[in-house]
């Protein structure tokens, strides 16, 4: 099924805000997504200690707080299993939410973003409450909603350790009035676990089932297993090799029907993730230059919009604002 460019236009996710441009997971990130054309800031949500919801991609916060370098917190290294993972480092679980706001945002991928590294140490790790804050003010500035669309981050471990997600984000959407029938933004709620989306269906809010590419999954990509995610999600966030595939080498591919299966279920469909950098374009759409130098990201953007996505997750909202308009609306070259 191909799109009719007069739809509504696709949704663009800022993952983690801005994090092309700058460290992940800062407000800084998430506000620089909005002002670049994001229609949703996104973020992943883990636990406290004394059970604040803090946006960090894991709860290992190592990689992307400068904690290691805080003699303070040294005896907090430690090793646990999360998913049956074993990691070693620093877990928000071990931390109180004052100890947390002492720590600063670092680049997890310096190599790749150099430019965001220069930053470390430059931005503090927010809140759920402050990222809820921060859309509403933009959503006034701007003239435009500004959603929110937060991950419930290992909720399996969170539940093991007495630190349940749900029940926390529940409260803070009702204290911030997102659970009436017309909320100040809008609001989607995702997670690659099915029983945090049943416990979240009591907010009426979409629900998002996000999806790996490990075979667990693979049931779920069936006409079958999507008719069974429509009794408990609204949309499907798919990692995008499943919509689009690449060939053996690194080439981009061709389209799967799983867009065309998802809508026939009910589903919204939602890809992660569009990085413009050579280092993750497919092999054919990168530039000659260096792996961090972007490619021909515009390309890969169109190849999604054509097979009739409803939103995309992108690490550089304004390069998926743009190629969206283009999409939209062409303007032939004179």
């Amino acid at each position: 099924m191909r799109r009719n460019k007069q739809e509504i236009p696709i949704k663009i996710i800022s993952h983690r805000g801005a994090s092309g441009h700058r460290p992940e997971h800062t407000l800084a990130s998430y506000e620089l997504a909005a002002r670049h054309g994001g229609d949703f800031i996104e973020m992943d949500l883990v636990s406290t200690q004394d059970g604040h919801l803090i946006c960090r991609h894991e709860q290992e916060i190592g990689e992307t707080t400068d904690v290691a370098d805080r003699p303070e917190f040294a005896d907090r290294r430690v090793t646990r299993t999360i998913d049956g993972r074993t990691v070693e480092g620093f877990f928000a679980q071990d931390f109180t939410l004052a100890e947390i706001k002492t720590l600063r945002a670092i680049e997890r991928m310096p190599k790749v973003r150099p430019e965001n590294a220069v930053m470390n140490g430059t931005y503090e790790i927010p809140t759920l409450q402050e990222v809820i804050e921060l859309a509403f003010s933009l959503t006034a500035e701007l003239g435009r909603p500004v959603g929110i669309y937060p991950e419930t981050k290992h909720p399996a471990h969170h539940v093991e350790q007495g630190l349940d997600l749900e029940p926390k984000l529940i409260a803070a959407l009702r204290e911030a009035e997102l659970l009436v029938e017309e909320p100040k933004v809008p609001v989607f709620l995702q997670s690659f676990e099915a029983e945090s989306l049943r416990k979240l269906a009591e907010t009426e809010l979409p629900l998002v089932y996000l999806m790996g590419t490990e075979e667990h999954w693979l049931h779920y990509t069936t006409p079958e297993g999507l008719a069974e995610v429509a009794t408990f999600a609204h949309a499907i966030g798919p990692h995008k090799s499943l919509i689009i595939p690449t060939n053996e080498d690194g080439s981009l591919g061709e389209p799967t029907t799983l867009v065309e299966d998802a809508h026939e279920a009910g589903l919204q469909v939602h890809p992660f993730t569009f990085r413009s950098e050579n280092h993750f374009l497919p092999t054919d759409l990168r530039s000659d230059g260096d792996p961090k130098d972007y490619g021909g990201f515009a390309a890969e953007y169109e190849a999604f919009f054509e097979v009739g996505v409803d939103a995309v997750f992108s690490d550089f909202s304004r390069h998926a604002f743009l190629c969206r308009e283009h999409f939209l609306d062409p303007q032939p070259i004179d």
